[in-house]
């Protein structure tokens, strides 16, 4: 990596370590602002065991649910209730059941026009600047506490992916992405680099044998989506033993 990487890579035994490391890190985001917090959370496969250890009596307990707010960070251009969801799965494993439902914030995908992911974005838009107070990002004032990612195989990130146009945005920050680079291909909403790295701690989550060819290249600086979405405070890898690549050094 380069001399100015700025991200801490921490490597954990396995996906449960990850999902129990991840957890410590929001609790204490939590406990360092006793204001409302705001967390944004990632879809895929990653964060599962993440939300379902939340949700866990030992967790859930410890979360202070009425001044904690949870968006997400991308989502695909399906109905709320649809396997594909990502809100949906976050909602199942924990949020509606403990969670008020006023500070569950949705990116809404049942609009006027079904088949138009730039409308779900400009109303998503709408709603982080009206609980952002702002429609200007101010680097000492982050709209996140906590952003959760994850990478994909070629490098994506949220909904970013490799040489989108997208990933030049400077002024919006939610955006929508007619066609998907991987499966599912079905459009998505995502937040742009701008609105996603305002945040006091980005985390990823990075976890399997088959995320390690791609690590190898974003390790090597190669520049693609992953290696772009920096926290304007704090970046941090969770990287699993079976991702990590062989000639890693640590950090």
């Amino acid at each position: 990596m380069a001399a100015n990487d700025n991200r801490h890579v921490i490597t954990v035994a396995d996906r449960a370590a990850m999902a129990a490391t991840a957890a410590e890190h929001l609790l204490a985001i939590t406990a360092a602002n006793s204001g409302r917090v705001a967390i944004c959370l990632t879809g895929g496969s990653s964060p599962k065991q993440l939300y379902q250890l939340l949700a866990t009596d030992a967790y859930r307990s410890r979360i202070p649910w009425q001044r904690v707010h949870w968006f997400i960070g991308d989502e695909r251009f399906v109905p709320a209730d649809d396997p594909l969801n990502n809100m949906g799965m976050a909602r199942s494993l924990f949020l509606d059941r403990f969670a008020p439902a006023a500070n569950i914030h949705p990116i809404p995908t049942a609009t006027a026009d079904p088949a138009d992911p730039d409308r779900g974005a400009a109303l998503y838009e709408q709603e982080l600047q009206s609980f952002y107070g702002a429609d200007t990002l101010d680097e000492a004032r982050p709209l996140f506490d906590l952003v959760l990612m994850g990478i994909g195989p070629d490098g994506h990130t949220a909904s970013l992916f490799p040489d989108d146009p997208a990933l030049g945005e400077t002024s919006r920050w939610v955006v929508g992405v007619p066609k998907a680079n991987v499966e599912p291909f079905v459009p998505r909403v995502t937040l742009t680099l701008p609105a996603l790295t305002s945040c006091h701690e980005m985390l990823f989550e990075i976890s399997g044998r088959d995320k390690r060819a791609i690590l190898t290249r974003l390790f090597a600086g190669e520049n693609l989506p992953a290696n772009r979405a920096r926290s304007t405070g704090e970046t941090v890898w969770l990287v699993d033993r079976a991702a990590i690549p062989e000639n890693f050094g640590g950090q």
